[in-house]
């Protein structure tokens, strides 16, 4: 009797154990604010291959416009960002669980999105286009008939070729597309034939050619699905951390020092206008 005592206190002790670091692994902080003010610190995540948003140069430092951004609000309260690549799929998740405390890097706000994080007033307008290789003769998406169509794996792009399939997923090839870690990797296999197109961010996209000085060796096809305006996530308790986000963009538009941050990276002040 005592050996099953003893057992059965040594099960109840392991599952208690076992529910103790189930907890502290998916906590997250109730007022990440306050945390910050008082840590002076704050943890950004953010998909390092993602230029001109946010991204490792090739000596490893981190940069971007998005990576600018979030510097310079945040050095208006005093607080230094810490910036977490996290795999951009389950960025989300990375939020919920407290690993992260923003999802900074070109973060499209779109009605799904909005059901899992509180978002920011949107600092930037977007809109996608189709990415074709010059010599394929491909200049409008009608020709994209059967064709195979890739895209990067928990992007809005992703997102909205579901969510609207007659305007594109309904006549591609095998009415579905291809996913990739990176853009860089789906651009690869536009560049070597085993995708007819890529579904990207135009902005990101245009960037990225005139960097390679590989612009007129595409096409770039206006998709024609929902533009996504970009916006910072927060975890949905965290209204107070958004408010100091928004006022911190509001006095950087103000001062001038967004549109100086913005036309480094675009030439021009991507704000949007009313």
């Amino acid at each position: 009797m005592k050996k099953l005592t003893q057992t059965l206190l040594s099960l109840m002790a392991l599952v208690l154990l076992v529910t103790l670091a189930a907890c502290s692994k998916t906590s997250a902080p109730k007022d990440t604010w306050t945390q910050a003010q008082k840590t002076k610190t704050i943890t950004i995540g953010f998909d390092d291959t993602f230029v001109p948003m946010g991204f490792k140069d090739k000596d490893g430092k981190t940069k971007g416009f998005d990576v600018d951004l979030a510097n310079a609000v945040f050095k208006e309260y005093g607080i230094k960002v810490k910036w977490k690549p996290i795999t951009w799929s389950l960025k989300e998740q990375e939020l919920k669980e407290g690993n992260i405390d923003l999802i900074w890097n070109g973060y499209s706000k779109t009605a799904a999105r909005e059901k899992l994080v509180r978002f920011s007033d949107v600092y930037m307008e977007g809109g996608d286009v189709l990415l074709t290789k010059k010599s394929s003769g491909i200049t409008t998406i009608d020709q994209l008939k059967n064709k195979k169509v890739g895209v990067q794996s928990g992007s809005s792009q992703y997102q909205e070729f579901n969510d609207d399939p007659k305007k594109l997923k309904d006549f591609v090839f095998g009415q579905t597309i291809t996913q990739y870690s990176t853009f860089q990797q789906g651009l690869l296999d536009v560049q070597n034939g085993r995708i007819d197109a890529l579904l990207v961010d135009s902005v990101y996209t245009n960037y990225y050619l005139k960097q390679a000085n590989q612009t007129d060796d595409f096409n770039s096809i206006p998709a024609k699905l929902e533009d996504t305006p970009t916006a910072v996530g927060a975890r949905k308790s965290d209204k107070v951390l958004i408010e100091k986000v928004n006022a911190g963009i509001k006095k950087l538009v103000a001062n001038g020092e967004f549109a100086k941050i913005s036309k480094q990276w675009f030439d021009k002040d991507v704000y949007p206008t009313k």
